[in-house]
């Protein structure tokens, strides 16, 4: 399989080590400085062909940055053009910089864990674990097509993200940001459907049910650089949303004098784009708002989605509603997301609880008494405290 060859050199005596790859053709690594770690370093190698988990160190000398090339090219045909503005905007920003120029078999675990460690230090978590991820993803295809043995980058410890506190608004509050909005329909939508921006504003003619109130949610429009992209939503998978009766007649409104492949918002012809979070239509709504009612907390569009969680679980609604209504995967992602508005429910455990031990417990004071009972009226005659017991 192998041979170790001795041979000299201005530094004195070195050993040679020539194999053949499982490819047939042959390579050697000399520079071994005793013939004990020449022979370990042909046995390693010829265990490793063995169980076929041989790597090539020509493959491992390819740069993070070609490998990574590939990899965001296959990304690009399976994500929404969203992600992959993320995907880009990361390599662009963070990764590139630092690892595209760095060959696969020079990356280090300690060297990635620093880099992280500084990124963390000046960015958000939501950045740092984004760029790590994109790294440690382009080393996992490494790993797959044998270039490594395994991936230096997994393993490190990332900081963890703090949950945004998010704002419910009460019917009142609703109506009052709908009266100083300049598209009150869509604020009552959008806080009564639980939808996401982009599904609102790719809703179309087509997609409404007037007889059953209900929206068929099967679009997405999201502005990327610029540009709205229309595409299916979040997770892919259309559904059915109902809307509530008070909102008949701003939807007809928006119906009013539209085909069905129209749009339903806006004017039919192209989404309505994010207004802008500082001079936008829906920033200065809830600022009037604000001037109103010095309490209204300062919210986002997609605070309405949270709002619209709340409302329905207040309501009563159980949670394989709310998941169907918002169109998360599954229950446990809603149970997650909105725990805090089930708090309610571990106030009924609570009070549930209580209850069955008082029953417990009363059951069991009670059987006793019954017991005992019993076993006198089974008794022919049983003296009393303070009598004599009749004679025989």
């Amino acid at each position: 399989m192998g041979s170790v060859q001795r041979y000299k050199t201005t530094q004195g005596t070195r050993y040679l080590v020539r194999y053949k790859k499982p490819d047939g053709t042959h390579a050697n690594k000399r520079g071994f400085r005793t013939k004990i770690d020449a022979q370990q370093f042909l046995a390693d190698v010829t265990v490793s062909i063995e169980k076929k988990a041989y790597i090539d160190p020509v493959d491992s000398r390819v740069t993070v940055g070609e490998l990574a090339d590939a990899w965001l090219l296959d990304q690009a045909a399976v994500l929404k053009p969203s992600s992959m503005h993320a995907l880009h905007s990361a390599w662009r920003t963070h990764v590139g910089p630092r690892w595209a120029s760095v060959r696969l078999d020079a990356v280090r675990y300690s060297d990635v864990r620093a880099w992280v460690t500084e990124i963390a230090t000046q960015r958000k978590a939501t950045t740092t674990i984004r760029a790590y991820g994109l790294l440690a993803a382009v080393l996992d295809v490494a790993v797959r097509d044998r270039r490594l043995a395994d991936n230096p980058a997994r393993g490190v410890k990332l900081p963890k993200k703090v949950a945004k506190r998010r704002v419910y608004l009460t019917h009142q509050q609703v109506d009052l940001l709908a009266r100083q909005a300049i598209h009150p329909a869509l604020v009552y939508f959008l806080a009564y459907t639980g939808l996401r921006w982009g599904e609102a504003t790719g809703l179309r003619v087509a997609d409404v049910n007037l007889t059953r109130r209900r929206v068929n949610v099967q679009e997405n429009a999201v502005m990327v650089n610029g540009t709205i992209h229309t595409g299916t939503p979040k997770t892919h998978a259309a559904r059915s949303v109902p809307f509530p009766h008070f909102l008949d007649e701003l939807i007809r409104d928006q119906l009013r004098r539209k085909r069905p492949e129209h749009l339903l918002f806006g004017d039919g012809l192209q989404p309505q784009r994010l207004p802008n979070s500082r001079d936008g239509w829906f920033a200065a709504a809830v600022r009037r708002t604000m001037h109103i009612d010095p309490t209204f907390p300062r919210i986002t569009p997609h605070d309405l989605r949270h709002t619209a969680a709340s409302l329905a679980i207040s309501a009563g609604a159980n949670v394989k509603a709310v998941q169907r209504m918002l169109g998360h995967a599954s229950a446990a992602m809603t149970l997650d997301t909105y725990a805090d508005l089930f708090d309610d429910d571990l106030d009924y455990v609570a009070e549930a609880l209580a209850r069955a031990r008082h029953a417990a417990v009363i059951i069991v004071a009670e059987a006793p008494a019954m017991n005992a009972q019993a076993t006198r009226a089974e008794l022919p005659w049983q003296p009393d405290p303070g009598t004599t017991p009749p004679s025989l």
